[in-house]
């Protein structure tokens, strides 16, 4: 598998995550029975509805920036967006200088 964009955040756990995805051959997983399909597509739709959609205006030149770092961390925008707000919620988010200084 192709190594995807391995950030520099990680910590130990969600590095051993990534390096067992990156090295998953997914030719040698089962296809999951009729039974685990349910429960994963009913899991699935409990998610998205359990989601609100929010619009927000942004400037232009912002919105591209946006779209320029979630590109090169691989993600879609949106999805880039969400995390930061996640992150920042949740106190993971740190400045760069105060993230050197530590």
């Amino acid at each position: 598998m192709n190594k995807i964009y391995d950030p520099e955040y990680l910590d130990a756990e969600e590095k051993e995550i990534f390096e067992s995805l990156e090295n998953l051959d997914i030719s040698e997983l089962s296809t999951p029975s009729q039974d685990e399909q349910q429960k994963i597509k009913a899991a699935a739709r409990k998610y998205v509805q359990n989601n609100t959609k929010m619009n927000i205006r942004i400037d232009p030149y912002e919105l591209d920036k946006i779209k320029k770092e979630a590109a090169r961390e691989g993600l879609k925008y949106q999805t880039f967006v969400k995390s930061i707000l996640h992150k920042y919620l949740t106190g993971q988010l740190v400045e760069k200088d105060k993230r050197r200084a530590g």
